[in-house]
Formats: C-alpha cells, sequence, structure tokens
C-alpha cells in the first residue's frame, strides 16, 4: 500500500481542541453522540422532532458519557430530500440554546454544509462545525470557519447527498482519498484554521466494500497529523453486510467502532453513547 510522504502533513497534531475558551483533550478517544432534528433521517430511532425531545435526548447522552452532542437539521443519507437553509435553522437554533440553557457545560458540533448555518449556529452557542461536504458544497463555508476560529470537521464526500452514491469510482480508493483530502487541507491552512478533524466520510461516495477498504487503511490518515473521527454508526456498510436492518445494527457498529479506534480513530460519533463509552473503556485497559 503506497503511502504519502511524511513531508506532506500540513498541521501538527494536538491533543486538544479549543471549544470557544473550553479546552476539550484527545488524549483518550472522545464519543459524539447524534441529534437529528429530521423526520427522515436514515436510522429512525434518532430522529427528533422538537427542542424538547432534543434536551431529553441529550440529557440521556450526557448522562451516558458523551463529550460532544452533534446536531443536525438536514438529513445527508442517500436520496435525502433538500432543506432550505431557514428550515435546517428552524430546526436546530431552538435545540442549541434549549440544550445549553439546560447543560450550560455541553459542547456542542452543528452538522451543516452550509455556511450561513454554521454562523448562526455558533452565534447560538455552538461549538465546532461538523461539515459533511468538506467546503466543496458552499464555497463561503472555509472562510467562515477561519473567521468564527471553531473546530472544524473535515468530511470527505463527492457530489451532494443526492447525487454521491453515483460518485464511487476511484483509481486507488485510499490514495485518492487522501489527495482530495490534502487539497481541502491546504485551503484552510492558508486561510489559517487552527483546529481540523479529519472524518473520512463512511458511506459517502463509497460503496460498501469501498467502505471496509477504507477502514483497513484508515491509519494512513495519520499523515496529516490531525485528530480522526469515524462515523460508522448503524450505516449500510454494517447491516446490509449482516443481512439485518438499522434496528439491529448496534453490535455491528462495536465491531466496527472498535476496529477504527485501534487504527487511531480520536472521536466516535454514535447513536449509542453508552455502548461507545463503554467500548473506548474497554480498549483503553488493553493498551500497554
Amino acid at each position: 500500500m503506497p503511502t504519502l510522504e511524511a513531508k506532506d502533513t500540513l498541521f501538527k497534531k494536538k491533543s486538544t481542541l479549543n471549544c470557544r475558551g473550553k479546552l476539550l483533550s484527545l488524549e483518550v478517544p472522545l464519543v459524539m453522540g447524534i441529534l437529528n432534528l429530521t423526520p427522515d433521517s436514515f436510522f429512525p430511532g434518532s430522529r427528533l422532532s422538537s427542542a424538547e425531545e432534543a434536551v431529553r435526548k441529550a440529557a440521556q447522552m450526557l448522562a451516558d458519557g458523551a463529550d460532544i452532542l452533534d446536531i443536525g437539521g438536514y438529513s445527508t443519507r442517500p436520496g435525502a430530500a433538500e432543506v432550505t437553509s431557514q428550515e435546517e435553522q428552524d430546526r436546530i437554533l431552538p435545540a442549541i440554546e434549549a440544550i445549553l440553557q439546560n447543560f450550560p457545560e455541553a459542547i456542542i458540533s452543528v452538522d451543516t454544509f452550509r455556511a450561513d448555518v454554521a454562523e448562526a449556529s455558533i452565534a447560538a452557542g455552538a461549538h465546532i462545525i461538523n461539515d459533511v461536504g468538506g467546503g466543496l458544497l458552499d464555497e463561503a463555508m472555509f472562510e467562515t470557519i477561519a473567521r468564527l476560529q471553531v473546530p472544524y470537521i473535515l468530511m470527505h464526500m463527492r457530489g451532494t447527498p443526492q447525487t454521491m452514491a453515483s460518485l464511487t469510482e476511484y483509481n486507488n480508493l485510499v490514495i485518492d482519498v487522501l489527495d482530495e483530502m490534502r487539497a481541502q487541507l491546504a485551503k484552510l491552512q492558508q486561510l489559517g484554521v487552527k483546529d481540523v478533524i479529519l472524518d473520512p466520510g463512511f458511506g459517502f461516495a463509497k460503496t460498501v466494500d469501498q467502505n471496509y477498504e477504507l477502514l483497513r487503511h484508515m491509519e494512513e490518515l495519520r499523515i496529516f497529523g490531525l485528530p480522526v473521527l469515524a462515523g460508522m454508526s448503524r450505516k449500510s456498510m454494517v447491516y446490509k453486510s449482516l443481512g439485518i436492518n438499522q434496528a439491529d445494527a448496534l453490535t455491528g457498529t462495536i465491531a466496527v467502532n472498535c476496529v477504527a479506534l485501534m487504527k487511531g480513530a480520536d472521536i466516535l460519533r454514535v447513536h449509542d453513547v453508552k455502548e461507545a463509552k463503554q467500548t473506548i473503556v474497554l480498549l483503553e485497559k488493553t493498551k500497554l
């Protein structure tokens, strides 16, 4: 497996994230709990319809050990319906404000590819922007992040949620993903963005087999010296491989998360916080 040269490293690896003055340590992997303010997210068990429901779900996730809460108002499952920026904001901003009113120490990430939604979310109190578009779906995103100076999750994707399933042709999957992420990282570096987390984009413009190839080589992302997020919770790479549905995919999710952790994942993005936290605790005990 060819690898990138060490001289291509763009950022020095950080052991903390600066979340609006709150330092979040990455010495032990973190758990990010998923809160979907959408009616059509791929996993029905994650759908929330109001800020009040989001607060109740957030309370449970925080009690189970969530380090970050990831709030989204636009479903990015393959073929998902388009949602306007205003509708996305109407879904997530009240939830951000309500959660922080009840849990002022909570660290909130917002799952959006739109710069205006990102800006409004940070103004409402959010700390991190999780961009499934990797800066490709809104040309204003990178400049907005540079101005706001908040941690930014750069995910690899091709096309849009509506077209990504048809964009799975790669010359060499791992090298192509690294090269495409490197091009976006260079732009962020030029703009002076300080805290970047990489997400290889499991399930986005990748087939089931390609997802597992990427997982097998996930340690290649270390070349950039950046924290890595793995988001495989209850996705089709798990349940289709097992011939089950999303509701029965918890055990499979734990299995792939174990592999991701052993290959250097710093953050697990999951629907099931307690189980992910327990997985991390036990794997940490195996370290020499």
